[in-house]
C-alpha cells in the first residue's frame, strides 16, 4: 500500500535522508521549501511506510501545476537529479502503481523522474521513455587536496589558477542582499549570451534563505568590480555547485577556475568529501570538456518520463530556436520579466 506525506512538516522525512547514503540537497526540506516558496509546487512523497513507523522509503515529487499546464509529477524541478528512494523491487511496483492509477484518473498528466545513473539500473524503468539525456560530473575530495588539484589540467586549470591569483582576482563569500545581487547581474550577463531569460530573482533569495548556512555564493572580483560568480549548495558530505556566471569581458582572468578550486578548497576543509560539478547539457562539449579538466568523472544522466512526451524533439527545437531569437532582442529589464513570467510554467 502507498501512502503519502508532506516531506517539509513530516520529521520523519529529514530523518530518513541523514540515514540513506543516496539523498541529496535536492530531497531535502529546505531546497522542497524553496521551490514551493517561488513557484508554489507542492511537494509529496510517497511512501509504503505506514504514518506510525519510522520512514524506510521513500520517493518525493513536487505537484507542478499552474493555470497554463496541466498537473504533473515532476521528481524534482529546478533540480539536476533525485534519486527515488526505494530499494526493494516490490515497493518500486507499489509506487509505480500508483503513478500509473494517478495518471489514468487524470490527478495529474505525467510522471518525471530524474534519477542519476546508479538509480537507472532498476528494471521498473522499462516502463518510461527516455527524456532529456545529461552528463553529470563529480569530484572526489577523498584522495585529499593535493592529489585533486594534481589532477587538473596544467594549461587550462591550474595555469589560471595562478593567474587569476597574480592579477589579484579575490574572492568575497556571503548571503547578502549585496551578494546576491552581484550574483544576479553576472547571471543575467550569462543568459543573455544564452539567448534565455533568467530564473526569477526570488528563486536565488528563497535558495538563500532556505537552506541558510548550507547555501553560498562565492564573487570573484578585481579592484573592486565583479567578474565571475558561482551559488554553491552543501548535504551532508557532498557540495553542489549549481550555478556559475561570468562577464565574458574579463574572461582571461581565470576567475571561474579560481572560484571553483576555493570552493573546493573550502567545502574539503568543512567535512566534503565529494564535490558535485553538476549537469552539462549534451549540445554544450565547451561545458563538458571544462569539467572534465578538473579530473571530473562523467556519469550519464537520463531522465525517465510516463507516458511519452506529446511533443516530438524536432518540435522542440524548433521553438527553442524561435524563442532565443526574441530573447536576444529584449533589453535587460524585459529578459529578467520573461523569465518571471515563463519559469513558474515549465517545472
Amino acid at each position: 500500500m502507498i501512502y503519502k506525506l508532506d516531506p517539509i512538516s513530516d520529521a520523519r522525512w529529514e530523518e530518513f535522508l541523514r540515514r540513506d547514503p543516496r539523498a541529496s540537497v535536492f530531497h531535502s526540506k529546505d531546497w522542497l521549501q524553496a521551490i514551493l516558496r517561488t513557484y508554489g509546487y507542492t511537494p509529496v512523497v510517497f511512501t509504503t511506510t505506514p504514518p506510525d513507523r519510522p520512514l524506510g522509503n521513500g520517493a518525493v515529487f513536487s505537484i507542478v501545476k499552474s493555470w497554463l499546464v496541466s498537473p504533473r509529477l515532476v521528481s524534482l524541478p529546478f533540480s539536476d537529479h533525485a534519486d527515488p528512494l526505494m530499494e526493494i523491487e516490490e515497493d518500486r511496483e507499489e509506487l509505480l502503481k500508483e503513478l500509473r492509477q494517478g495518471q489514468q484518473d487524470g490527478r495529474w498528466k505525467k510522471v518525471e523522474f530524474r534519477p542519476p545513473a546508479a538509480g537507472r539500473q532498476h528494471s521498473s524503468w522499462t516502463t518510461f521513455h527516455d527524456g532529456q539525456s545529461f552528463v553529470l560530473h563529480h569530484v572526489d575530495l577523498r584522495p585529499g587536496l593535493d592529489r585533486v588539484y594534481s589532477r587538473f589540467h596544467h594549461d587550462s586549470i591550474q595555469r589560471k589558477i595562478r593567474k587569476a591569483e597574480r592579477s589579484g582576482v579575490q574572492q568575497d563569500v556571503g548571503a547578502s542582499e549585496r551578494h546576491l545581487r552581484q550574483f544576479f547581474t553576472l547571471h543575467v550577463m550569462t543568459r543573455r549570451r544564452k539567448r534565455l531569460p533568467p530564473p526569477p530573482y526570488s528563486w536565488f533569495r528563497n535558495i538563500l534563505d532556505c537552506l541558510g548556512e548550507n547555501a553560498k555564493i562565492r564573487v570573484a572580483s578585481r579592484d573592486g568590480r565583479p567578474v565571475a560568480a558561482i551559488l554553491t549548495l552543501r548535504f551532508k558530505e557532498t557540495a553542489v555547485y549549481k550555478y556559475g556566471c561570468t562577464d565574458d569581458r574579463y574572461h582571461n582572468l581565470g576567475a571561474m577556475p579560481f572560484l571553483l578550486w576555493a570552493a573546493i578548497q573550502e567545502e574539503f576543509h568543512s567535512g566534503a568529501r565529494d564535490f558535485d560539478l553538476g549537469r552539462s547539457e549534451l549540445d554544450n562539449p565547451g561545458l563538458i570538456h571544462f569539467k572534465k579538466k578538473f579530473g571530473a568523472e562523467p556519469t550519464e544522466l537520463c531522465y525517465k518520463i510516463f507516458p511519452a512526451e506529446a511533443s516530438p524533439t524536432i518540435d522542440k527545437n524548433w521553438r527553442l530556436t524561435w524563442a532565443r531569437k526574441l530573447f536576444g532582442l529584449l533589453p535587460d529589464r524585459a529578459l529578467i520579466h520573461a523569465g518571471s513570467l515563463i519559469y513558474p510554467h515549465i517545472g
